[in-house]
């Protein structure tokens, strides 16, 4: 199972999903549906920018946990 990290990261830093979505540049809707956890696919490209805007590494937002 992939456990799903984004809401602790943006908790720590303060952070809303309006700002993440202006510093990462998607859209407030992708936002939304990474944080609560409503999809089950996310493209590289948005991981990538959401790493850059929150200044942190993939395994920081997304954790492998075995079943």
């Amino acid at each position: 199972m992939i456990k799903n990290k984004l809401s602790e990261i943006m908790g720590r830093k303060r952070l809303n999903m309006a700002e993440v979505a202006r510093m990462s540049g998607l859209t407030h809707v992708t936002v939304f549906r990474i944080y609560h956890e409503k999809t089950t696919t996310v493209e590289l490209n948005t991981i990538d920018k959401l790493c850059s805007a929150l200044d942190c590494k993939i395994q920081d937002i997304f954790e492998h946990v075995p079943d």
